[in-house]
């Protein structure tokens, strides 16, 4: 079984996480603009979700000799250790309501909007469980200022979504007296081309109204016309569960509870991330499948049928559920090292997001200055934070 054992080793797999699981949403989203039905698309990454911790069991899992204390993937399937078992399987359904609940408010909210928030959440509270469940062998000094910067850029984070909505709504709100003005200067000068079947149509420009227009016209979820109070309901929902899946990791990995007979050793790494992200898969199989059949936010009713026949977009969702399997098993593999506390950097992953945000899916563009100024300052505090996370980074002893 191969180990992390330095503090360097840590730090990489958190860097590499932290890319990881700020990348998927962003696949995920863009497939949700593009029209494809979030139940399909959450059916196929659950899949290559679990493909990519089994390949992790198997393959570092299973790399050198099994020892007593540290016994391989395989040899540990069959110990008497199903109470930190049943910890790991709790943490996974916990991870798979909440991403099944993010999937649904980035439409509402946007994707860095719901991270920063979900993230504030973790950090918070998952981050401060996991620091005393871990002996506290992370700095306090610098742990707990880091989560301080993570609460600022929340402030920042919620100032931007203020400040581009209301960009937004001064988008919309001029595009009726844009397209009067428009129609006006056809009905002069264009007519004679409408009647030849000339008119010229152009693609919309990104951060236009028209752009924002046209999204809504393509997308899966509909949000026009809905409260952004629900999908903020929906994030701080989706925060909390994953406040809870690292804590009930940790615990499956330390047995701090001591729940395990004497003599068992602790579940590694490597099983913990197994049994996580099976329970994690069939708790995303239900409720998937129920949501085919009983659609929410007014989405069209669908079956397994239409699901399996439903080509569009499949690549690209299989992908997403490969980059966030190997993004948390990453981070897991960091913690066992570093802390889970310090793990919890990867909770910055709003930073990677947003950047994806502007260049794949166009958010910010054309917003004023003021929304400028606000997502440069956030992006700045969340780099402050993860590097103040990572720095309280401690070893374990056994």
């Amino acid at each position: 079984m191969h180990v992390v054992e330095s503090k360097g080793g840590a730090i990489g797999c958190m860097f590499l996480s932290l890319f990881f699981l700020g990348t998927w949403p962003a696949i995920i989203a863009l497939l949700e603009r593009r029209g494809r039905l979030p139940q399909h698309t959450y059916l196929d990454y659950s899949i290559t979700n679990l493909l990519a911790a089994v390949l992790i069991a198997l393959t570092f899992g299973q790399i050198g000799d099994s020892h007593p204390d540290t016994p391989n993937f395989i040899t540990q399937l069959y110990q008497d250790n199903w109470p930190c078992v049943l910890f790991a399987m709790a943490g996974g359904v916990f991870l798979s309501v909440g991403n099944l609940a993010t999937q649904y408010a980035w439409p509402l909210v946007g994707i860095s909007v719901t991270g920063v928030i979900c993230s504030s959440i973790v950090v918070v509270t998952g981050t401060t469980v996991n620091y005393f469940l871990d002996g506290r062998i992370n700095k306090a000094e610098i742990l707990f200022p880091g989560v301080a910067c993570f609460l600022v850029a929340v402030f920042l984070g919620s100032a931007v979504h203020s400040s581009n909505a209301a960009d937004n709504k001064a988008k919309l709100s001029s595009y009726t007296n844009e397209k009067r003005s428009k129609d006006d200067f056809d009905n002069i000068d264009g007519r004679k081309d409408m009647e030849n079947g000339t008119v010229r149509v152009d693609k919309a420009e990104v951060g236009t109204a028209n752009f924002l227009i046209e999204i809504e016209n393509k997308r899966a979820i509909k949000v026009f016309g809905k409260s952004t109070f629900i999908g903020l309901g929906i994030t701080f929902f989706a925060g909390l569960c994953f406040s809870v899946f690292s804590p009930a990791f940790n615990l499956a990995t330390n047995d701090q509870l001591h729940t395990m007979t004497p003599g068992v050793p602790h579940l590694v790494v490597y099983t913990a991330f197994f049994y996580f992200s099976v329970s994690c898969f069939v708790m995303a199989i239900i409720l998937n499948i129920i949501f085919l059949y009983y659609p929410v936010f007014n989405l069209p009713r669908s079956s397994l049928k239409a699901y399996i026949n439903d080509w569009n977009g499949r690549n690209w969702a299989l992908l997403a559920g490969f980059i966030c399997g190997f993004g948390n098993g990453l981070q897991f593999m960091g913690g066992q090292a570093a802390g889970y506390a310090a793990a919890d950097a990867v909770q910055a992953l709003p930073l990677v997001s947003t950047l994806w945000g502007i260049l794949l899916l166009g958010e910010y563009r054309k917003s004023s200055r003021r929304t400028y100024v606000l997502l440069v300052g956030m992006l700045l505090m969340f780099i402050v934070a993860v590097g103040i996370l990572m720095a309280s980074s401690g070893h374990r002893k056994s």
